[in-house]
């Protein structure tokens, strides 16, 4: 009986309470809490209308869309078209109403473009925040990392691009680049158009994994793609694409879609090639440290990150090692390969700029027995060098860059609240015709020094600028000098007459049909 006592539940509260009264209790204070967030939303929203009510922007701005609407593609010339418009009726900086609620700040001007930029505020992961649609992929890595995570990450990471680390990598992106060259040479031979993309973005990930990781693959000459490309392809779409559909933006909604479940199966899939990647390199060191041959001089990206120790001697974690190795085997190859991609294609369409590095590369080569570049050759390319500029302010390989202020700021005279998101629009401040020079043609020449010492610093910003910008600029850009030299070196590239590829705004800029050009060989 006593143990039949014990289970009437009325014995568990204290006298005078009943579950009925404590549901009654829970509903009523679920009411006052929805009440009170509803209450507190709807005063906010009015502050930050009022907040945003005289910034320039759009007129025609929809209660529920924003200016969602307005847009009329992402894709081709309609993004060309639609973006020359807005830069020209809004030259500084404007307001865009992402949906009902998400506004953004966004920079065209370098004025503005430096105020954002010199600090090191961090990406916004809010509900609304751009970045926040790549947690699942890239995790807390360098990219998204903020506050100390972010400082320790960068002060970590910085001895893994120093110039001494650099140098020998010329041998790797040489030994790719001849890869590439075979891979190419039938289709110099059919006189066919090819995708150039799609091996180029093998290249580039060959790259990647032997400079940072020490992991050597093959995959350039195991096939015309590799499953990590077309995830990282897909998920580059989709972060995108997410950021354009606030309906999208709860994680219960977007999961249950098929891009969803495409996307989650993704970011499994190349989870498990960078865990590959770790364990092949954690064998490796292991090995090394049990042999008494190794001649290892230095400590490559991966290196550093699995045997990094904090001052209290703790390394890091499997996860915070793996979202560096997902953030660099993504940043290190996908954008890389964008620049050099849509660089190709401007060579192709401009004939006597391609003639002009050919010369310039006879001229360094000369005598020689082979075209492997040597590490004293890049400062000779000068005028290469200006034509990866161009290509790289024309063509955006990462269209956006946007911050989370944390702190109330002020811009032109008006205040904005902490937790304002601010967007730089690479294409906007690169095309802006207050800036630049006829910006819609295709100048190598405006990059000369002379040119180059009168520019505003955040004026042409490919790989940011400020604390924040791309730690690994130099070893973009040689490994970029490096892999164009050779391809036009070799092969003479030339416009497919039936195809104009179309841009593509997505985390990467791309092609929403492709690259195709045709290639001869000299």
């Amino acid at each position: 009986m006593a143990f039949l006592s014990f289970l009437n539940m009325s014995n568990l509260f204290p006298r005078g309470w009943t579950i009925t009264g404590l549901l009654n209790d829970g509903v009523a204070v679920l009411v006052g809490y929805i009440i009170y967030s509803v209450v507190r939303f709807f005063f906010w929203y009015q502050y930050i209308k009022k907040v945003f009510k005289d910034v320039p922007g759009p007129k025609d701005t929809h209660w529920l869309y924003g200016n969602l609407h307005l847009l009329p593609g992402n894709t081709g010339e309609d993004f060309v078209e639609s973006n020359v418009k807005t830069i020209s009726e809004f030259p500084r900086y404007y307001r865009m109403w992402n949906g009902p609620f998400n506004v953004l700040l966004i920079s065209v001007h370098p004025e503005i473009t430096r105020k954002i930029l010199h600090t090191s505020e961090p990406k916004p992961t809010s509900f609304t925040g751009g970045y926040r649609f790549g947690l699942p992929w890239l995790g807390r890595g360098l990219l998204i990392a903020e506050g100390e995570r972010w400082s320790q990450s960068r002060r970590l990471l910085t001895p893994a691009f120093h110039f001494d680390i650099l140098k020998p990598y010329i041998d790797v992106y040489n030994d790719a680049a001849n890869i590439l060259l075979e891979k190419l040479h039938p289709v110099a031979m059919s006189g066919k158009s090819f995708e150039v993309f799609q091996v180029v973005s093998l290249c580039t990930f060959d790259v990647i994994l032997r400079c940072a990781f020490s992991y050597s693959t093959d995959c350039q000459r195991k096939g015309d793609t590799h499953p990590y490309v077309q995830a990282v392809k897909d998920l580059s779409d989709t972060w995108s694409y997410r950021g354009r559909k606030p309906y999208l933006y709860p994680d219960i909604i977007f999961y249950l879609t098929s891009r969803g479940r495409r996307f989650k199966r993704n970011c499994d899939l190349v989870h498990s090639v960078a865990e590959d990647v770790i364990k092949n390199r954690r064998a490796s060191l292991d090995q090394q440290e049990h042999s008494t041959t190794s001649t290892r001089k230095y400590l490559d990206f991966l290196d550093i990150l699995l045997t990094a120790k904090d001052e209290n001697g703790k390394g890091m974690t499997q996860l915070e090692i793996r979202n560096e190795v997902d953030t660099f085997l993504f940043e290190g190859h996908d954008t890389t390969a964008s620049a050099i991609s849509w660089i190709l294609y401007s060579l192709a369409k401009h004939q006597d700029i391609q003639e002009k590095v050919l010369a310039e590369l006879d001229s360094v080569l000369e005598g020689r027995d082979t075209d492997n570049l040597q590490w004293n050759d890049l400062n000779k390319l000068e005028y290469l060098t200006m034509v990866i500029k161009e290509g790289m302010r024309d063509h955006c390989p990462v269209p956006f860059i946007q911050r989370q202020f944390t702190k109330d700021f002020e811009l032109e005279g008006k205040t904005f609240p902490a937790g304002t998101c601010v967007s730089i629009h690479m294409f906007g401040l690169h095309h802006n015709e207050t800036v630049w020079e006829k910006p819609m043609e295709f100048i190598p020449e405006r990059f000369s020094k002379e040119n180059t010492a009168k520019m505003d610093t955040y004026q042409f910003v490919p790989f940011s600028a400020g604390p924040r910008n791309c730690i690994g600029q130099h070893f973009a850009m040689n490994e970029e000098k490096v892999i164009l030299a050779k391809l036009v070196h070799r092969y003479k590239f030339e416009l497919d007459p039936d195809h104009r590829p179309k841009k593509k705004v997505a985390t990467v800029m791309r092609s929403d049909n492709g690259i195709m050009l045709r290639i001869s060989k000299r």
